[in-house]
Parts: structure tokens; C-alpha cells; sequence
């Protein structure tokens, strides 16, 4: 998670991700309905400027847009978008639209233009997205853990800080193991740390803890 308040303005201003993460009050009620309103409409028209930006803005500007340079500000881009698309898919299936009507025309689209761009050609795309889930941990599972003070895999916290019904910095340190083959070496553990105002320490290569409110080791 980018915690970054001072960066250029994109769809948010440094204003509201001050807000967003805590760091500006609203003296109001209305104030704050008022900021979240004003979010709202921000990210509704950033995303209708994806359409303009499809189809106006040439290849050359969009490659570097997306252009990998093996530093902390690429590996942090390619967080970013991992997050649009999972900001795409929750705000889809909340609100009764499949993900698959939209990523299915898009990809099957993309890969066409691709195509007849590079090799004029036309082709024909199968386009597969199968989602499958299974009940691993409940939630309150999660948290029972992390007040007895034992490790939870960084995925379960992920989910427990995106649920938002509990308050993991209410803990003096959590304790996280690698149990789901997640890579501890990606940066997401100095992210979760930073977002959750903890320090991180690698115990392991498969164990790490954030301390949190001075806690000790």
C-alpha cells in the first residue's frame, strides 16, 4: 500500500489521502460526508477518462506509462495496479456486475488490436476466467490469533485490515508467518508495516513481526 501523502495529484489529492489514512480530521459530520462524496466523484471520472485515454493517447505514451525500470518506483507502479484491478473487481461484484463481462471484451479486444498493430493480422481470441474459492479461516478466527499473539499468514491480514471491522494496530506486535507460499521479499510487508505505523523485523525467511505502539521483541 502506497502511504505516499505528498505525491503529485492524480485522481486524489494530497488532501484526500491525507484523509484516507487518517492524518486530517474533520471537525464535522458533514465534512467528512463531504470529502467522501468529493472522493467518490473523483475516482467515478478518473475512470471515465479511460475511455478518452484508450483511444486518444498514442502507444508511445502509454508503453512508458507502464515501463518497467527494475526500480522501487516500478515494482511500486505494478503494486498499484494490482490494486486498480482489485479496486475494479470489489467495486464490480459489490454492485451486481460480473468481472468477467468486463475483462472478457477487454482482453479479447486488446489482444486483437495487438494483433493487427504489430503483425497485421486479424485472430481469434478464448478468452478463460474461472474463479474458485475456498473457506480457508473465518475472520474472527484471525483475530482470536492475533489476541492470543499467534502468527497469521500475511494474506489473512491483508483481508482483516481491508474488512475494517477490527483494528489490527490494537495489538502490541503481530507475529506473521509465511503459511500460503506468499513472497515475503516482494515489499508488501514493509507496505502493511508503513500502512499499520509498525516496524518490521524478518525473523525468518518465512517469519516476520511488526511491532506496533513501541512493543517490544
Amino acid at each position: 500500500m502506497n502511504t505516499e501523502i505528498d505525491r503529485e495529484r492524480g485522481v486524489l489529492s494530497p488532501a484526500d489521502r491525507a484523509y484516507l489514512l487518517g492524518e486530517r480530521e474533520m471537525s464535522h459530520d458533514q465534512s467528512r460526508r463531504n470529502a467522501e462524496a468529493r472522493i467518490r466523484r473523483r475516482i467515478r471520472a478518473g475512470v471515465l477518462d479511460f475511455d478518452l485515454l484508450l483511444h486518444t493517447l498514442s502507444e508511445k505514451d502509454r508503453r512508458q506509462v507502464f515501463e518497467r525500470s527494475g526500480t522501487d518506483e516500478g515494482e511500486a507502479l505494478l503494486g498499484a495496479v494490482r490494486a486498480m484491478v482489485a479496486f475494479a473487481y470489489l467495486g464490480l461484484e459489490e454492485s451486481g456486475t460480473n468481472f468477467e463481462e468486463i475483462l472478457e471484451p477487454a482482453v479479447r479486444g486488446s489482444e486483437e488490436y495487438l494483433a493487427a498493430s504489430a503483425d497485421d493480422e486479424t485472430v481469434s481470441v478464448d478468452v478463460t476466467f474461472e474463479v474458485e474459492t475456498a473457506v480457508e479461516s473465518s475472520l474472527s478466527g484471525v483475530v482470536s490469533r492475533l489476541e492470543a499473539g499467534d502468527p497469521v499468514t500475511p494474506r489473512e491480514l491483508f483481508t482483516l485490515v481491508m474488512q475494517g471491522d477490527h483494528d489490527p494496530t490494537s495489538h502490541d506486535r503481530i507475529a506473521l508467518v509465511n503459511a500460503d507460499g506468499a513472497d515475503l521479499t516482494d515489499g508488501f510487508l514493509e507496505r502493511m508495516a508503513a500502512y499499520l505505523e509498525g516496524d518490521l523485523r524478518r525473523v525468518t525467511d518465512s517469519r516476520a513481526v511488526i511491532d506496533l505502539e513501541g512493543g517490544g521483541f
